[in-house]
């Protein structure tokens, strides 16, 4: 059985049941989408406007010499579907914002994994987040990192030296509620040359997946409390 390892440490049924949004499957996001195939997430739906560039391949999963100029998200579900056939992918090739907003909330979800690059975009699914009562979890910045000691998971509210983190609690100082969202984030401070956003193969992956355990060991406490 493909969940057989992970069946002793919990119960694996409630992974079946539960809807995730991924919106974003870059650096971060295809890492996060990876481990909840993985862990027998049964239903996930996946949201990128782009397609796999041939500077992708430092940090990306999906990015390969053979994956070059298609799109993300079709890519990331063949994946999926090639680790769990069982698992429901819905696929969304397009921007997340006001426009599509409807569109990608077709269905409830249990959780939203927020991967997007997009300042915007991340607070309108932040507040969207918010008002339909969904568990949300955001990636701050990524880039020019080095150090996976110095990631963490912290409130958006108790967040320091993240540039993202500082906007956005800015930007969302009128909702109480969305600050007190989990983020992942790293305290490491390095200086920036350029404006080409620097990043390697482990920080990117280390944030999806540390988001990815923070979700099941959620799943996890809510087993533990029904029984």
């Amino acid at each position: 059985m493909e969940f057989s390892r992970l069946e002793i440490l919990m119960n694996i049924d409630n992974l079946k049941n539960k809807k995730v949004l991924v919106i974003g499957v870059g650096g971060v996001g295809g890492y996060a989408v990876e481990a909840l195939a993985r862990c027998g997430i049964g239903n996930i739906t996946i949201v990128d406007y782009d397609k796999v560039d041939i500077s992708n391949i430092n940090r990306q999963i999906i990015a390969l010499h053979s994956t070059i100029g298609l799109f993300k998200v079709e890519v990331l579900k063949k994946r999926i579907l090639d680790i769990n056939p069982n698992c429901l992918v819905e696929t969304f090739s397009c921007f997340y914002d006001e426009k599509t907003t409807d569109l990608i909330f077709n269905k409830d979800y249990d959780y939203i994994l927020d991967c997007c690059d997009s300042l915007k975009s991340k607070e309108l699914l932040i507040r969207e987040a918010n008002k339909r009562n969904i568990k949300i979890i955001s990636s701050m910045g990524a880039g020019f990192k080095f150090d996976p000691s110095k990631i963490q998971i912290e409130k958006l509210k108790n967040t320091s030296y993240d540039k993202l983190a500082r906007i956005l609690r800015y930007n969302l100082k009128d909702n109480k509620k969305c600050l007190e969202i989990p983020v992942v984030y790293s305290k490491e401070q390095m200086e920036k040359k350029g404006t080409t956003i620097g990043s390697n193969a482990f920080i990117p992956s280390i944030f999806g997946l540390t988001m990815v355990s923070y979700i099941i060991n959620d799943i996890r406490k809510e087993n533990y409390e029904e029984n």
